[in-house]
């Protein structure tokens, strides 16, 4: 029988599927059918359609979230990129001990919990006494509340998320450039290519894959940001987004409208409007390395 033939290639993926069963599948299904229900997370949810999204969709809030997301992710997704790139290379340039204590140092950043991360860059952007007022204050400059300007909130942010993530980027391309056969500089020096030529025609293209997979991991994370902009402007859950909302993103409207709100149904519409978007910029971004692949 077939089915006894193969029971033991069944029972050793069992626990993979219970699990993916548990805890991908059904959070997902349920999410979609309290999408298009009224619900409080007490009483009988009571079908409402698709009022939910449409609800969502027409808020200003959402504008807002979309509009700060759209500018977060296009300065901080290349900006790190760029960041994570020219520390592989520096930290690449060294031997010994020394590339280690490098590795080590700029990846820290990445292994703090984010409550340490924002309390120390709350202390350095704090009005009065923070490291970036004090050293304004060396040059004659005023006193800026990076926090609470609406100028300077999201490039705050930035800055953080910056710091934050260059440390695993760098990790990643630096293992790429480990990967690259020495013979391909060897005989681009034999043709004479300077550093910079060696850079652009060896260096860049050979990190292809690599360079594909943080760009895609940057966008797919910058979607989700949550936890940073949250304890950098000390939100809770009936106030967030900072100042005029210049830090409202979307994964903290869907969680103010769920717990600030008790808008449960609208909180699995949100989240599953962010899953859509995610899985279709991931797609998009497969097809585009598809197509590159081809020419």
């Amino acid at each position: 029988m077939p089915f006894r033939r193969y029971l033991p290639h069944y029972l050793m993926i069992a626990p993979f599927m219970v699990l993916f069963v548990v805890f991908f599948l059904y959070p997902i299904l349920s999410g979609l059918y309290y999408s298009f229900h009224d619900w409080n997370g007490v009483r009988v949810p009571e079908f409402v359609g698709a009022d939910n999204y449409s609800k969502i969709v027409a808020s200003r809030d959402f504008s807002r979230a979309m509009g700060n997301l759209a500018a977060y992710i296009a300065i901080t997704v290349p900006l790190g990129i760029l960041a994570a790139l020219g520390l592989a290379l520096l930290v690449d340039s060294f031997t010994g001990r020394w590339s280690n204590f490098f590795r080590n140092a700029y990846f820290m950043p990445v292994v703090l919990p984010a409550f340490l991360a924002a309390t120390i860059w709350r202390w350095i952007y704090a009005p009065n006494f923070g490291l970036l007022n004090t050293v304004l204050g060396w040059f004659g400059l005023p006193s800026v509340n990076f926090l609470n300007d609406t100028g300077t909130m999201l490039y705050a942010l930035i800055a953080v998320d910056i710091w934050v993530s260059a440390g695993f980027n760098m990790v990643i391309i630096l293992a790429g450039l480990k990967n690259i056969p020495t013979e391909l500089y060897e005989a681009a020096r034999l043709d004479g290519a300077s550093r910079r030529q060696q850079l652009f025609h060896v260096t860049i293209p050979m990190l292809g894959p690599v360079l594909f997979f943080v760009l895609t991991y940057g966008l797919i994370s910058a979607m989700q940001v949550f936890d940073k902009p949250w304890l950098l402007t000390g939100s809770s859950f009936t106030s967030y987004g900072g100042r005029r909302n210049a830090l409202l993103f979307p994964v903290m409207d869907m969680m103010g409208r769920a717990f600030g709100g008790v808008k449960f149904g609208e909180a699995a519409a949100y989240g599953f409007l962010l899953t859509v978007a995610i899985v279709a910029v991931t797609g998009v971004m497969f097809g585009l390395r598809a197509w590159s692949e081809r020419r």
